[in-house]
């Protein structure tokens, strides 16, 4: 059968790049689980920015990440719920409320650069570190290589391999 979205182009390039991300983020949920992780893989950015920041405002995280302030705060929410984060009043005005990582949060965050995103890391170079031509060209390629071999198994090759 056609696809549809590949074969429309740049009229259907956000719904192209939707369906690349949803099957990335895909790869490393199936990633995190094999580790015990619980964490999906969209809420793994808003980690690594408390990680290298340290705690943030809501509005902080917006900033370092880029997204959504809704977005954002649903994702604190879960990850508060899940015992990774914890949220903590100011001191001087009780209405400023910072997100931090708990004790879990940074055990977590550890586990996560050790055994998955480094390895994603190296798998995504693999898959996109030669890509040459237009943005198009660029997308039918990496969807042809996840379809020959998706990104958890790059990933878990990689760490096969004493990947560092």
């Amino acid at each position: 059968m056609e696809d549809v979205v590949r074969e429309l182009g740049y009229l259907c390039l956000g719904s192209r790049l939707k369906r690349i991300s949803e099957r990335l983020q895909a790869d490393v949920n199936r990633l995190s689980e094999r580790v015990g992780l619980d964490v999906q893989a969209g809420q793994y950015p808003l980690l690594a920015a408390l990680d290298r920041n340290g705690p943030l405002t809501v509005g902080g995280l917006v900033g370092a990440l880029g997204v959504s302030q809704p977005g954002v705060t649903r994702s604190v929410l879960r990850l508060v719920e899940m015992g990774l984060l914890e949220i903590e009043r100011g001191d001087e005005d009780r209405r400023q409320k910072t997100v931090a990582l708990t004790e879990a949060g940074r055990r977590a965050v550890e586990t996560s650069k050790r055994e998955i995103w480094r390895h994603v890391e190296a798998a995504v170079v693999e898959l996109c570190g030669d890509l040459s031509g237009s943005v198009l060209d660029q997308l039918n390629a990496m969807e042809d290589r996840l379809g020959q071999m998706s990104l958890d198994r790059r990933a878990l090759r990689h760490k096969e391999r004493g990947g560092g």
